[in-house]
């Protein structure tokens, strides 16, 4: 490992129990910028990359490129000095602007990382696809749904690399949970709870007032729609993988009940998605208490897996060594004779069940962001769209900005015609 970064031989080596690298391609497609006939495709190329928007999740994604020899760093854009100045330190080779536009004039540039605020994704995103150029762009794709459409239809008409961060898709241990699920491990699955708590105000400091919603932006509905963009893309997105399925309907509450200090976005919020024959996905988050973290649980008949402790759980576990002392007791000192149903004494409250690791061990690596922007410079060189990427990204944006429209409105939405694709 190197800098905590896995290589393609030690992420495919992390699931190989589970399949071989052939199988692994064949259920994970957008995996095949790892192949080894990309490999050798790529071997002596390199990408010329620019980053757009080198705040402070471009600069973590601008680290990941530099430490890749066939990336070269050729352009950092940025209408916020610090943050240009903070990227020069990791890539200071590359030229500078505060205009995007120069970076898609510039001929030589290959793809793009787009990972400005959310609301100008849309229109980065499709003049760089309209100029030619392969892209990259953080999640949620945008904070509108016709917008979201809009980038998706100009990556079918254009035909460029389009990746939208969905890391878990990359993750080594979501990977492996999926397949799992899929190996049928854990029996019907019934449902999915997904959840992120945390307890901070999300703001960061503004060195002047005038500042505030440029680098707020996230508490901001011109720029975009909070914990729902921000946090249930990531989470929400599990419903298409696991279920291969999009909800029949969708019902959103939200409030803010906790931080009320001039934002404009919810900070409590609920979710439930309704798949037909009435399983349930649901989304909750509240920002003023951490103590549950973040995590989804994965609920089948047999079982439950929770990819984010990277553990899994089946049904049929032994009774607890106190709850068979105190049938003993009871059976043998007082009732005597009397039989004694025990079970219907065991409080339905969660067992101490310690569960099995998803791959043997705790996670001592990177989430799937390093992998998955490999995978996008692969694709960068040899031109070559992963399948399933966009979409799965797509429904995940799609599914989180539904959630906000029903809170918005107040009722209860059913899936629009008008933003289903030719996917599932």
């Amino acid at each position: 490992m190197d800098n905590g970064k896995l290589s393609r031989r030690e992420f495919f080596k992390e699931f190989g129990t589970v399949m071989g690298a052939t199988t692994l391609l064949a259920s994970y497609p957008w995996l095949s910028a790892f192949s080894e006939e990309n490999r050798k495709n790529t071997e002596n190329e390199k990408a010329r990359i620019a980053v757009i928007g080198p705040g402070s999740r471009g600069q973590y994604l601008l680290n990941l490129l530099v430490m890749n020899p066939k990336v070269e760093v050729v352009w950092l854009c940025d209408d916020y000095q610090p943050s240009l100045d903070a990227a020069m330190q990791i890539a200071p080779k590359a030229k500078t602007c505060m205009d995007y536009r120069i970076v898609l004039d510039d001929d030589s540039v290959d793809g793009v990382v787009v990972a400005t605020p959310l609301s100008t994704h849309a229109k980065i995103v499709i003049d760089a696809m309209n100029a030619g150029k392969h892209v990259y762009c953080e999640k949620s794709m945008s904070n509108k749904l016709e917008e979201a459409k809009a980038m998706y239809d100009t990556h079918k008409a254009t035909n460029h690399v389009f990746f939208v961060g969905q890391q878990r898709l990359y993750d080594p241990v979501y990977i492996k949970a999926i397949e799992m699920i899929r190996s049928g491990m854990f029996g019907n699955i019934e449902g999915i709870k997904t959840f992120w708590y945390r307890n901070n105000d999300w703001r960061r400091p503004v060195p002047s007032p005038e500042l505030e919603r440029k680098i707020n932006w996230r508490m901001y509905r011109e720029y975009s729609c909070g914990v729902m963009t921000e946090l249930a893309c990531h989470q929400v997105q599990m419903g298409t993988w696991i279920w291969r399925d999009i909800p029949e309907t969708i019902y959103g509450v939200g409030a803010i009940t906790h931080w009320k200090d001039g934002r404009e976005v919810e900070d409590n919020v609920g979710v439930v998605y309704t798949y037909k024959d009435g399983r349930r996905m649901t989304f909750d988050s509240i920002i003023s208490n951490k103590f549950y973290g973040l995590e989804e649980q994965i609920l089948g008949n047999k079982g439950t897996i929770e990819p984010e402790v990277g553990k899994y759980y089946f049904e049929e576990t032994p009774p607890m060594p106190g709850f068979l002392n105190m049938i003993n007791d009871i059976e043998n000192k007082i009732f005597n004779s009397f039989s004694f149903a025990g079970p219907s004494w065991d409080p339905e409250i969660a067992k101490q069940n310690h569960g099995e690791f998803i791959i043997g061990k705790k996670r001592d690596y990177p989430d799937g962001s390093p992998f998955i922007m490999d995978a996008f410079v692969e694709a960068v060189i040899d031109g070559k769209q992963p399948p399933m990427i966009v979409e799965e990204g797509y429904y995940a944006t799609v599914l989180s900005l539904l959630g906000q429209k029903s809170m918005d409105e107040k009722q209860v939405l059913t899936f629009p015609e008008e933003y289903k694709i030719d996917y599932l």
